[in-house]
């Protein structure tokens, strides 16, 4: 594909989520921005959360782990299902009791003020860390491949993609994502299926050979029991996989967003249930592609210089055809949009509520107005953050630490809830920040020594132990009881 074609089809795509948006906007007011009026079809929200939970990471690297790790991610993927047991039977029953907006509003009325601007303040870096790395991946990819043949720098193509996303979510923010991230999903599921299609041809593999082909290869090995010092054994992948869901999913102010905006308590755990069911499949069709996409560049000696771009290059540059790099396309800018949209609304609610506390010191009208200034400042912060990852850290091993660094602020989240539904206890509220510093600090000291003196390797199950060590924090501050 040319580097024009490839502009012509991204400004087709938008022009059909502006369309989208034109549709859904009618009102416009804070309560669509934040909740969708509360009118959401729950089967609408449980789809399109799967594109939001894939995101550019699992479209362009899930694939690329393969060849490193066989099909032991999806050790990790099995124990989303227990998660999100917890996060339908547990948290959601409290987010709707509760009647809550942003969900870190909980922590003011269990622990006090300073507990909830801390968890809040964790959330907003975690999230703005992790998704602009997830954007900025896919941006990499575009960059490489298509813009830089177009003498397009990356700055503009980063400016460009997050004004796209500002401009369809500007007016009704969470009621547009409902629907935008349903078509969005639907592109990338589209684009696995073709790829596993054309690839399977390629290779020789007839439809109903695809599973012998699968289960005879070395690749696919699943299950590790045999090392518990190693990251990818079994039970440190299933736990470190229903914690990760807990935090990333129920404590996180994106996620749960989309399924407050559900009518009803019943109808947010029906959507939770149908979206852990089809999540736990897409995941395993992608580690099936990642296979197919390893054995076709061992067939056609095809190298690339990170497994990030397996996918990229084979579907672009390999001659399997137009139709395959289209499909490529259309779902790598639906990840990259799937994963930001919702990043750039909830990242403006959880600042004007839970921060400038905007509806308990505004009327409506200044509150709408403040809201959208917030938008357009959490857009351009957006931008900042992805050409500081280019232009001043650049040195790509130190962007991943950061991502990691990222998923290590979920600690004290997950040790702030967990004290405060489990526990009858209090805590001196003034003494939270030291803790929530503290415990990402000690867990990485801990895992670093670990792997160091004794090879054992915490890898996902860093967060246990992050969200432990705050935990017994959280104990030592506990106040005490008249």
């Amino acid at each position: 594909m040319q580097p024009s074609h490839i502009i012509f089809l991204i400004l087709g795509y938008f022009g059909t989520l502006l369309l989208i948006s034109h549709f859904t906007n009618k009102g416009g007011s804070n309560a669509d921005f934040f909740k969708a009026g509360k009118k959401s079809p729950w089967y609408l929200v449980a789809f399109g959360m799967i594109g939001a939970s894939l995101s550019g990471v699992t479209f362009i690297s899930v694939p690329g782990w393969v060849e490193a790790s066989q099909f032991g991610y999806y050790q990790v993927v099995l124990g989303y299902i227990l998660g999100y047991l917890v996060v339908g039977l547990v948290l959601l029953p409290l987010y709707y009791r509760l009647n809550l907006t942003s969900i870190y509003t909980y922590l003011e009325g269990r622990f006090g003020n300073v507990s909830y601007k801390t968890g809040a303040s964790f959330f907003l870096l975690s999230r703005l860390i992790g998704s602009s790395f997830r954007l900025y991946l896919v941006a990499v990819v575009f960059q490489t491949l298509i813009f830089d043949a177009a003498g397009f720098p990356f700055w503009a193509t980063v400016s460009i993609t997050i004004l796209f996303i500002w401009l369809y979510t500007f007016k009704s923010g969470i009621k547009t994502i409902v629907w935008t991230d349903t078509l969005q999903t639907l592109f990338m599921l589209t684009a696995a299926g073709v790829a596993i299609y054309f690839l399977s041809n390629s290779l020789g593999i007839a439809g109903s050979d695809l599973v012998g082909f699968v289960s005879e290869s070395e690749l696919s090995k699943m299950f590790f029991f045999e090392d518990y010092k190693s990251a990818n054994f079994f039970w440190k992948q299933f736990l470190s996989g229903a914690f990760i869901t807990i935090v990333m999913t129920g404590l996180d102010q994106d996620m749960m967003q989309k399924n407050l905006t559900c009518r009803n308590l019943k109808d947010a755990q029906k959507n939770m249930f149908w979206f852990t069911i089809v999540l736990v499949l897409v995941n395993l069709v992608f580690l099936v592609l990642g296979l197919l996409l390893i054995s076709f560049a061992q067939q056609n000696n095809i190298a690339v210089d990170r497994p990030d771009l397996l996918f990229p290059v084979i579907a672009t540059q390999s001659g399997l055809g137009i139709v395959m790099a289209v499909f490529f396309c259309l779902g790598l800018i639906s990840a990259a949009f799937s994963s930001a949209d919702g990043t750039l609304t909830s990242l403006t609610t959880s600042f004007c509520i839970d921060i400038l506390d905007i509806e308990k010191k505004y009327n409506q009208e200044r509150q709408e107005k403040i809201r959208k200034q917030v938008h357009k400042a959490v857009a351009l912060v957006f931008i900042l953050t992805m050409l500081i990852f280019e232009y001043i850290i650049k040195d790509e091993s130190v962007i991943e630490r950061l991502f990691v660094f990222a998923g290590y602020t979920y600690g004290p989240l997950l040790a702030l809830y967990a004290f405060g539904l489990f526990t009858k206890l209090q805590v001196k509220d003034k003494f939270v920040p030291i803790i929530a510093i503290l415990s990402p600090i000690l867990s990485y000291i801990i895992s670093v020594n670990s792997l160091k003196w004794f090879g054992f390797e915490f890898g996902f199950f860093i967060l246990i132990l992050n969200g432990f060590l705050a935990f017994m924090g959280l104990v030592l501050i506990r106040a005490k009881q008249h």
